[in-house]
């Protein structure tokens, strides 16, 4: 179940990077009232049908699980969303990848937490899987970019204890300098 902002990233960054996308984009925009979130990835897309149901919590195509029967992570987005007045929209073409729009209300009770934002895209660097990730996050005039390759390039393999701490400390850096 998710619990912030960073569990519903988590959750669908995995999904691109399961669906086989080697470029994943992801915008998290954030301005006095808003927060904005757009992934996009190349990966293997879905059709109309598949595109139709993904809303449905009682549906999973059961390619990337084959013990689940269902799939509530769309679903629990949309009604997070929908709680505090924000959209949702997804886009979606079989063999061309997913691109997928969310937005909160900040000021509204039921908006959800953030979360450790460093965390979560330190995570999100970690999948096991040949992927690059574009990182763009933008905070209220300020921002940074980053991609998964230009951060492997630089500490090295993200296996080592010491590259962890350094990937963690430059998103925490990066997130100190924009608020």
């Amino acid at each position: 179940m998710q619990y912030s902002v960073c569990d519903y990233l988590l959750d669908l960054i995995q999904n691109s990077v399961e669906s086989g996308a080697s470029v994943i984009t992801l915008d998290l925009l954030e301005s006095d009232d808003q927060l904005e979130v757009c992934i996009g990835d190349d990966g293997c897309g879905m059709d109309n049908t598949t595109l139709g149901r993904v809303k449905d919590p009682f549906f999973t195509n059961g390619e990337k699980h084959s013990a689940r029967s269902v799939g509530l992570g769309i679903p629990f987005i949309i009604q997070a969303v929908e709680a505090t007045g924000g959209s949702f929209d997804i886009k979606s073409e079989k063999g061309t990848g997913t691109s997928l729009y969310f937005s909160f209300f900040k000021g509204h009770i039921d908006m959800p937490p953030v979360g450790d934002l460093p965390g979560v895209f330190r995570s999100l660097m970690l999948f096991d899987s040949d992927y690059d990730l574009l990182v763009h996050r933008k905070n209220i005039g300020k921002s940074y970019r980053v991609s998964r390759s230009e951060l492997h390039e630089a500490l090295g393999d993200f296996t080592d204890s010491q590259s962890l701490v350094l990937l963690k400390d430059f998103f925490s850096s990066q997130e100190e300098d924009i608020s």
